[in-house]
Formats: structure tokens, C-alpha cells, sequence
């Protein structure tokens, strides 16, 4: 049952209504409400139960954000940065290194090598690398690292793939079985005993094990946390990617201007990219020079991220329109935003919506624009794929280096094409609205090739 009124829709889910609030010029009566009246942490308890057989204590959220701004922001994200290069770069070059691949072209689905590399070089920036000395060189622990993490991302998409439904809790039991088994894996690779065996293992995850147990939770808890972590932080940055090349290839002007950026910034550093030359050190300096590159990403972002942000009402209480209207909510029921559908998506904030413009958020000058109308009015909440408010993403800085660093590479190393230019993009997999970053329902095939 659905009940429309003014900038409000009620929908019945069950035994409670959610309200969806429409207008974005009333989305801080959402975003600022107090968590005495309305609740993320409830909700967010429910779905990691549901989904990854963790249950949450008190102060989970407090850890994880003041976990996250230590080590996933500011200069914490500088020792972030300099590892995702490390690994990216073991990942994407390690099989054209020689003189004879710089002319041979190689064929990929796009997503699937997207989703693979940006997820790989994640995972092990994040959890660190394989241990080598005397009895293991450096370069049979980066194979070691490529072969383990090629074989976890392959059973963490056969997960990714099962969430929706799992989320839902509509799968069926054969594959809820299946479901149960993935688990199990990651909670063996991923266990606190395992991780301490490895090298290079990243603060955030350290820091977050360390605020566990000094908090009481069980050891085998933090290790099924350590998944929740996993997923969280790589579960849309993959398909970002995707996203962004895609977007690139199909337009040729676009794909011009971001290069160009990133080759001035590389001229500006003092290094150069050369047969034989040493690979470039991509640091988080040279990543905050590309305002192109970031207009790219935003735009990608607004198109393709569609979270939902949902929250559980404690208390009666009245939510207030920016129009003056007024909306009486109840205790137990829901209120929700998809800034998808209500801002990322409305022509008067963003003519042409549908459509890919890589300088949107640009003004002419250069800068980041951030000033956008609706009605006349200044628009606050103009685009929101990382959330907003005490939901919203803690690692989202961390993310968005992520996916800036593997285009900045992917430009930098190669000239990559699709294999059919005409083809159309493919349309969204809707089974996982809400869920952050879309997938697209089916891949497309590229190819690519070293520029130096």
C-alpha cells in the first residue's frame, strides 16, 4: 500500500510504514534529526546479523569512525594511498612488463577486470601482504599475493552476488546454504589468528581489531567483523570503476581531458613513464591536482550510486517540510531518503540527468562547483552516493583514492577501447538499488595495451 502526499510518500513494508521524503530542500529535517528520534544503528544491526552473522555491540559505529578518521582520511590516508599504488601496480603490470606486450593488445570483460583489480589491490592493502625473507623472495610473495587474492575475490562476487536477496532475507534455502559456506571461508581467511601472520597490514584494521577487544567482543565476533569491513570497503569501488572507464571510453572528449590532467601532473611531479623507467610513485599530493579527474568521478557516481538511507523512529514525532508542512511519524515505523530518485536524478538540479557530463561539477574556472538550484533555491544535498549524516560513509575518502588511483594508472600505463564502440551501455541490475554503487546486467568487452 502506497500513500502519496505533497513531498512525502508512505509505503506499508510488513507491520511498520516507511516514509520517503521526496524533496531535497527538506532533507536536513532527515539528515539532522537527533538519534533519540531517529535511528541508524538499529536498522544497520539488523542487516549485518542478517547478512554477515555479526552481532553488533553498543559502540560499533563510535569505533568504526574513529577508526576511520585516524587511518582512512588526512594523513593516515597518505600511508593508504602509497600501498593501493604498491598493489594496484603488482596487479595491472606484472603480465605486460615486457617490451614485446607493449604492441599486443589484450581482450577483458571490463567489469569483471575492473571489479578484480580494484577489489585485489584493496583487499591487500588493507590486510596486508604475504611475509618475505631468506626462504620466500620478494617476488614469490607478490605471486603468492596475486594468487590468493584472485582466489578470494572470485568467491566474494559469488557472495556479492547472493546479497540482495540475502538482504532481503528472500533467498532460497539451497542457496542460503551456499550463502552459509562462503562465510565460513571468509571468516577462515579473514581470522584475527591469520591476519597476525601477515605483513603490511593497515592501521584501520588493526586499529578496529584493537577497539573490539578492548571492548569485550569474542575473538571468533571480530573475525566475522573483519568480512563486514571486507565488503564495506570494497563492495562498490569495483563496479565504480566500471563505471568511470566505461563512461571514458564512450566519451572521446572526456577521455581526452582527464589524460591530459593526469600527464601534467606526472610532468610536474619530476617523473616520467619510460620503457624500462621506473614505475611512478602516484602519492595522495599528486592526487589532489586532478579537479578533472574528480568532476569525472563525481558524475560517475551521481549516475551510478543509489544507496538508500533509512532510518528507525524511536519516539512520535512530527518531520518538517522546508515548505512548512508538517508529517506526523510514528515510534517503530521508518524514515527513509534515495537521493538516487529525489536529487541525483532531478532534471532542474542536474539538466540532462541521464546523461554523462564529465565537467558537471566543474565551474568554469576550474574549481569544484558545488552551487546547484532547485526552484531558485540553493540545493545543500545536490548529490549524496557516500550517504549523509551519522550514516554516512566512514571510508569514503579512502574509496574515492581508490578509484582515482586505478583510473589515474589505467590512463597513465595504457590506451584501452571498447571492442565495439557503438555498443550501448548497459542498463542497471535494479535488484540491488539501495545497496550503494549499481551493477550493470551484463559485461562488455574491452581491450588494452601498454602506451609505453
Amino acid at each position: 500500500m502506497e500513500k502519496k502526499h505533497g513531498d512525502v510518500f508512505t509505503v506499508q513494508a510488513g507491520r511498520f510504514y516507511i516514509t520517503f521524503i521526496q524533496d531535497p530542500m527538506s532533507f536536513g529535517a532527515f539528515v539532522k534529526e537527533s538519534r533519540e528520534k531517529l535511528d541508524f544503528t538499529k536498522f544497520a544491526s539488523h542487516l549485518v546479523r542478517r547478512v554477515f552473522g555479526y552481532s553488533s555491540i553498543q559502540n560499533d559505529h563510535e569505533i568504526l569512525n574513529a577508526s576511520s578518521n585516524r587511518h582512512l582520511k588526512g594523513d593516515g590516508l597518505e600511508v593508504m594511498t602509497q600501498a593501493m599504488m604498491v598493489n594496484l601496480q603488482n596487479l595491472m603490470l606484472h603480465n605486460v612488463e615486457s617490451s614485446s606486450d607493449q604492441v599486443t593488445w589484450r581482450e577483458e570483460k571490463l567489469f569483471a577486470y575492473c571489479y578484480n583489480i580494484v577489489f585485489r589491490a584493496g583487499y591487500l592493502s588493507l590486510y596486508g601482504n604475504e611475509p618475505f625473507d631468506s626462504k620466500i623472495s620478494q617476488e614469490k610473495a607478490k605471486e603468492k599475493d596475486r594468487a590468493e587474492s584472485e582466489a578470494l575475490y572470485h568467491e566474494f562476487r559469488k557472495y556479492d552476488q547472493l546479497f540482495p536477496r540475502l538482504a532481503y532475507g528472500v533467498l532460497p534455502p539451497k542457496k542460503r546454504r551456499e550463502a552459509t559456506k562462503l562465510l565460513e571461508y571468509f571468516w577462515n581467511v579473514l581470522s584475527v589468528q591469520k591476519l597476525k601472520g601477515r605483513d603490511n597490514i593497515s592501521r584501520w584494521i588493526w586499529d578496529v581489531q584493537e577497539g573490539k577487544d578492548n571492548a569485550g567482543v569474542k575473538e571468533d565476533m571480530i573475525t566475522r567483523y573483519m568480512f563486514v569491513l571486507l565488503w564495506a570497503s570494497q563492495g562498490n569501488t569495483g563496479p565504480s570503476s566500471f563505471w568511470l572507464l566505461l563512461f571514458l571510453m564512450k566519451h572521446p572528449e572526456a577521455m581526452r581531458s582527464v589524460k591530459e590532467e593526469i600527464d601534467k601532473v606526472v610532468r610536474e611531479s619530476g617523473q616520467e613513464v619510460k620503457p624500462g623507467g621506473p614505475l611512478v610513485n602516484l602519492s595522495r599530493e599528486m592526487l589532489m591536482k586532478t579537479p578533472i579527474l574528480d568532476s569525472a568521478v563525481e558524475e560517475t557516481l551521481r549516475l551510478t550510486a543509489a544507496p538508500l538511507l533509512t532510518r528507525a523512529v524511536l519516539q512520535d514525532m512530527t518531520l518538517k517540510m522546508a515548505d512548512g508542512q508538517q508529517y506526523f511519524i510514528r515510534q517503530g515505523d521508518r524514515v527513509a531518503l534515495f537521493p538516487y530518485g529525489a536529487v541525483q536524478m532531478d532534471p532542474e538540479i542536474h539538466p540532462d540527468p541521464h546523461s554523462f557530463k564529465y565537467d558537471r561539477f566543474l565551474n568554469p574556472d576550474g574549481s569544484k562547483k558545488t552551487d546547484f538550484y532547485k526552484a531558485g533555491n540553493k540545493v545543500k544535498y545536490y548529490t549524496m552516493p557516500w550517504g549523509s549524516g551519522i550514516s554516512m560513509c566512514p571510508g569514503r575518502f579512502f574509496a574515492t583514492n581508490e578509484l582515482k588511483q586505478f583510473a589515474f594508472l589505467m590512463l597513465l600505463y595504457f590506451e584501452f577501447e571498447l571492442i565495439n564502440p557503438d555498443e550501448e551501455i548497459p542498463e542497471i541490475d535494479y535488484s540491488r538499488y539501495g545497496f550503494g554503487t549499481m551493477q550493470p546486467n551484463r559485461d562488455l568487452q574491452f581491450r588494452y595495451r601498454r602506451r609505453y
